[in-house]
C-alpha cells in the first residue's frame, strides 16, 4: 500500500518544501518509488527539482479542475530515480474555481487515486495557507501530516492555528487525519532560542516530533536555485546529513526495511 503524506503549516518560509523535496529524494535514494505532488500555485518544489513551471504540459490544476488523468503530467527524473506531479502558475485561481465544485475537499484524493500501490512514498507540498489547496492536501494524507517547523519564537504562532485546523478537517472530512510527526527546521545551536523552540515543540507534541532536526545550512538554501536536492547538490553538507537522517528515521518508523 502506498504510504501518502503531506507537508503542511500556513507559515511560509519554514522549510516545507525544502523538507518535501529532499526527503523524497532520500527515500528515492534508499530505494523508495517516491512521487513528490505538488499543490503550491507557487511551484516551488517543482522548480526545485529543475522543471520549469510554465513549460509544463500538464499539472495538478488539470488533474484537480477538469478531472484529466494525473498519470499523464507525471515528471520522472532519471538521475533522481524520482518522480514529479507538478504544479503551474495556473493553480493560482484554483481556490475560487473550487468553491462551487461538488466534493470540492476530495479532488486531491480522488486524483491520487491511480497512483495506489504504483509508489512507496507519494509526499504533497502544500500552499502556505489553510485554503481549500491544503484542505485538499489534508483530506488526501492518508498516513499523515509531515509538518516542517522553524526554530524561531515566531514559528510557534502558527501550530494553535494549524492543530485546529486539523481538528476541523477530522471531524468533518476525514476522521482518521493524524500528525505523523513534525521535522524541526533551520536549527541554530548556537541561540538559547533555537533551544527552547525544541522543548516547546515537544511539549505541544509529545511523541510526535522526529530525533532528526535539519541545521541552518547555506548548502541548502542554494540547492533549490540549481534544480537539485542537496542529496544531488551537496551530499557531505551537514544538511544532506540531516535529511538523509530523516528519511531513514521515517522508514524505521513505518516498519520498511533499508536496502
Amino acid at each position: 500500500m502506498t504510504r501518502i503524506y503531506t507537508l503542511v503549516n500556513q507559515k511560509g518560509g519554514v522549510g516545507k518544501t525544502t523538507t518535501a523535496i529532499n526527503l523524497a529524494a532520500y527515500l528515492a535514494k534508499l530505494g523508495q518509488k517516491v512521487l513528490v505532488v505538488d499543490i503550491d500555485p507557487q511551484a516551488n518544489a517543482t522548480s526545485s527539482l529543475g522543471v520549469d513551471k510554465h513549460n509544463v504540459q500538464g499539472s495538478t490544476y488539470e488533474a484537480l479542475l477538469n478531472g484529466d488523468t494525473p498519470a499523464s503530467f507525471v515528471l520522472y527524473n532519471e538521475r533522481l530515480q524520482l518522480s514529479l506531479l507538478p504544479s503551474s502558475p495556473s493553480l493560482a485561481g484554483a481556490e475560487i474555481e473550487l468553491v462551487d465544485e461538488l466534493g470540492r475537499e476530495f479532488r486531491l484524493k480522488k486524483a491520487l487515486e491511480p497512483f495506489d500501490k504504483k509508489y512507496d512514498y507519494i509526499l504533497i507540498d502544500c500552499p502556505p495557507s489553510l485554503g481549500l489547496l491544503t484542505v485538499n492536501g489534508l483530506v488526501a494524507a492518508r498516513d499523515g501530516v509531515l509538518v516542517p517547523v522553524q526554530c524561531e519564537y515566531l514559528a510557534l504562532e502558527g501550530l494553535g492555528q494549524l492543530t485546529q485546523t486539523i481538528q476541523r478537517v477530522r471531524s468533518a472530512l476525514f476522521p482518521d487525519l493524524r500528525v505523523r510527526g513534525v521535522v524541526l527546521t533551520m536549527y541554530d545551536p548556537r541561540t538559547n532560542l533555537a533551544h527552547d523552540v525544541v522543548n516547546e515543540v515537544n511539549n505541544h507534541f509529545p511523541g510526535q516530533v522526529f530525533k532528526s532536526i535539519v541545521p541552518r545550512s547555506i548548502r541548502l538554501a542554494e540547492a533549490p536555485s540549481y534544480g537539485l536536492p542537496i542529496s544531488s547538490y551537496s551530499p557531505a553538507s551537514v544538511g544532506a546529513k540531516a535529511y538523509e537522517t530523516l528519511a531513514k528515521e521515517l522508514l524505521k518508523g513505518d516498519g520498511v526495511k533499508i536496502n
